[in-house]
C-alpha cells in the first residue's frame, strides 16, 4: 500500500507518451468525487524553479490549502520552458479539473525529467482521460502511481505508517540530482487524519527538514523538488500535533532513505554521523560538507578508509572548532584522534568498508549536538548515467 492506504484517496498511473519508451509517465492522486481536502506543500528553493512548482504554489495560496487532486508527470521537467511552459502547466491542471469536476485551482501539478525541453503537452493531456478512468483505492492503484513517477529509479518508492487507527501513506521518486533544499524530487504524502492546512504546513516543513533535507547524492538541487501532503479526515480522528508530526515524518524518512538506497550507480549508503558539535547547525554543516565531497565518496567506492579526506572536509567546513579535538571512526573503530592516526583494528575496518550501509562517525569535541546526513558513494556508473543529457 502507499498513498491509497489512508481512507478517502484514489490513485493511478498510465503511459501517455511523454516517455518515448512507452513506460508509465502520468499519475494522479485524488480525493473521492472531487471533494476538497486540506493540503500543504514544500518546494525547491532553486531560483530556476519549474513551471509546475510555481503553479502549485499559486494554487495552494489561492485555495487557502484545499485541493482535490495532484497531477504528476515524469520524463519531462517542464523547467526553463518560458511562458509556454507556464501555459502547459495550467492547461494540464485545467484539463484534469474538468474530468474530475473540480476547479483548476484545486489541482496541483508536478513534473520530473529533462530540463529545457518543451513538454509534449498534447500527449500529456491525451493521457488524462485514461488516468482518471483508472483511478482506484486499492493497493495496486497506489503502486502504479509510484511507478509512473520513475525516471532513472530502479524501483517504485512507497511507504505506509499507522498511529491510533489513523493511516499515512506516501510515494516518491528520485535517484540523482539530489541535494534537496526543502524537499525531494517528487513526493506525495497522504493521511486520513483530520488536520487543517495550517497544521499540515507546519508539520510537513519540520518533517522535510528531518528527512529529505538530510540526504544528498550529488549535491545538486533540482528545479522541480516538490513534496505534497493531503489529509482526507476520513478516519474521523484528529491526532495531536505530535502524533501527526510522527506519522508524516516517518513516511518522509522512509521515502528519503529509499532514494539514497536507489542512488544512480551507487554501491553503498553512507551515514555521516557528526557528534559533539556546539549546535545542530554546526553538526549539519560539517556532515553535509563531508557527504558532498567527491573525494570522500570515491574513497567509499574504493573501500578505502582514507580518513585524511574526511579531516580535510571538517577543517574546510567553515565551522569554528578546535581541530585537535576531532576524532574520526568507521563504524565503532576510531582511526584518528588528537591530530594523528591511531593504531586500529584494520581487519574490522576493512569489513566495515565492505558493507552496503556504512556509518562514518566524526566527533567534533565541541559540545553535545549531533546530526546525520545520508549519502551514497560515487561510482563510474554514476558518471556513465550523467555524462549526457539525463
Amino acid at each position: 500500500m502507499s498513498v491509497t492506504f489512508p481512507l478517502g484517496f484514489r490513485a493511478s498511473g498510465v503511459a501517455s507518451g511523454i516517455k518515448e519508451s512507452g513506460a508509465l509517465d502520468l499519475a494522479v492522486v485524488a480525493s473521492e468525487t472531487a471533494r476538497l481536502y486540506s493540503a500543504a506543500g514544500t518546494f525547491t528553493k532553486n531560483l530556476a524553479a519549474a513551471a509546475p512548482v510555481l503553479l502549485s504554489k499559486l494554487h495552494l495560496e489561492s485555495t487557502a490549502g484545499y485541493v482535490s487532486a495532484i497531477l504528476l508527470s515524469s520524463g519531462n521537467a517542464n523547467a526553463a520552458t518560458g511562458k509556454k511552459g507556464d501555459a502547459d502547466a495550467l492547461s494540464s491542471a485545467s484539463t484534469l479539473a474538468g474530468f474530475l469536476g473540480a476547479k483548476p485551482t484545486e489541482v496541483l501539478v508536478a513534473s520530473t525529467g529533462l530540463i529545457g525541453i518543451p513538454l509534449p503537452i498534447q500527449r500529456l493531456i491525451g493521457g488524462i482521460p485514461n488516468v482518471v478512468e483508472s483511478l482506484g483505492s486499492d493497493q495496486e492503484n497506489g503502486l502504479i502511481a509510484a511507478k509512473a513517477l520513475m525516471t532513472t529509479d530502479t524501483f517504485p518508492k512507497v511507504a505506509t505508517f499507522e498511529i491510533r487507527g489513523v493511516r499515512f501513506g506516501g510515494i516518491a521518486k528520485g535517484a540523482a540530482m539530489i541535494s534537496p533544499n526543502m524537499a525531494t524530487m517528487l513526493a506525495v504524502v497522504t493521511t486520513d487524519s483530520i488536520a487543517s492546512p495550517e497544521t499540515l504546513s507546519t508539520v510537513l516543513g519540520k518533517a522535510v527538514d528531518e528527512s529529505f533535507n538530510r540526504i544528498t547524492i550529488d549535491g545538486c538541487t533540482s528545479t522541480n523538488d516538490s513534496v505534497f501532503v493531503m489529509a482526507s479526515g476520513k478516519s474521523g480522528i484528529e491526532l495531536s500535533v505530535d502524533e501527526l508530526q510522527l506519522g508524516i515524518t516517518m513516511i518522509c524518512k522512509d521515502l528519503a532513505g529509499q532514494i539514497v538506497f536507489d542512488a544512480e550507480g551507487a554501491t553503498k549508503v553512507i551515514f555521516v554521523d557528526v557528534t559533539g558539535a556546539k549546535n545542530e547547525a554546526d553538526a549539519l554543516r560539517v556532515a553535509r560538507k563531508i557527504a558532498e565531497s567527491s573525494l570522500v565518496k570515491c574513497s567509499f567506492f574504493g573501500k578505502d578508509p582514507y580518513w585524511g579526506r574526511v579531516l580535510s572536509e571538517v577543517g574546510s567546513s567553515g565551522v569554528d572548532l578546535d581541530i585537535s579535538k576531532v576524532s574520526i571512526a568507521y563504524g565503532d573503530e576510531v582511526v584518528y584522534q588528537n591530530l594523528e592516526e591511531l593504531a586500529f583494528d584494520k581487519g574490522y575496518v576493512e569489513n566495515v568498508m565492505q558493507d552496503h550501509e556504512i556509518h562514518l562517525v566524526v566527533d567534533l569535541g565541541a559540545g553535545t549536538s549531533d546530526a546525520t546526513i545520508i549519502t551514497a558513494d560515487l561510482t563510474p556508473a554514476y558518471i556513465a548515467e550523467n555524462m549526457r543529457t539525463s
